[in-house]
């Protein structure tokens, strides 16, 4: 072994003698400080780096790059990378999200496909499942958002934040235009963007009337000489 590999072998039979589990440790990179609970299987392409701390029973990888972060008991976290953040306890993460700096995952979050968090705060319990961008936020318990939501937090100019309350439900394809309020209970309809406060139990919706053309197809069809 060369001079670099090792230390990095030192650090995985620490690791295994202390109860960690690595289907093939050979394809586990861990950096000396970071520490890893009894129990956690890291799987193959893990590299934990800087001053990472993982819990107990976690499932870490397989594809997954954490660091200077912590990592709660009993999370999951599979094809994705989280930096500079906290992620508690019983949260699943993955596959293919990305935890910018500055981020706490509330307990019991699922944060899942091609979400980007960035300096966020959120409350246990709080759901978005897919194809969603929250940064400069913070975000109450059980909400849930719907594929394709955007925080617009950024003018050209400055950063502004949204403040989210608790059990709020997000419709598919919502832009919330910072800085905005969205109170607990409230419902925001899909399509919908939000540029003003949301009072508590009320419903925002905000898209074009839906307006049907009959036989406008066909006709267009058999202008362009087509059937």
């Amino acid at each position: 072994m060369n001079d670099y590999s090792a230390p990095l072998q030192a650090k995985r039979e620490q690791l295994l003698a202390a109860g960690v589990i690595m289907m093939d440790p050979a394809a586990v990179y861990v950096e000396d400080q970071v520490e890893v609970g009894a129990g956690t299987l890291l799987l193959p392409g893990t590299i934990l780096r800087g001053r990472t701390v993982i819990g107990r029973d976690c499932c870490i990888g397989p594809q997954v790059m954490i660091t200077d972060s912590a990592v709660g008991d009993g999370c999951t976290v599979n094809a994705s990378q989280c930096e500079e953040s906290t992620i508690e306890r019983d949260c699943q993460i993955g596959p293919y999200t990305h935890i910018r700096p500055h981020c706490v995952v509330g307990e019991g979050s699922k944060i899942g496909a091609f979400v980007q968090l960035k300096n966020c705060n959120l409350g246990r319990g709080t759901k978005m499942a897919h194809l969603t961008y929250v940064g400069d936020s913070d975000v109450g318990e059980d909400c849930n958002f719907g594929c394709g939501t955007v925080t617009c937090n950024y003018d050209g100019f400055h950063k502004y934040r949204t403040t989210i309350g608790s059990h709020v439900f997000v419709g598919c394809n919502t832009n919330f235009v910072a800085p905005v309020t969205v109170e607990d209970g409230a419902f925001i309809a899909a399509g919908t963007t939000v540029t003003g406060p949301v009072p508590e139990d009320a419903m925002a919706i905000g898209r074009a009337r839906q307006e049907v053309k009959e036989g406008w197809a066909r006709e267009n069809r058999l202008k362009k000489g087509k059937k």
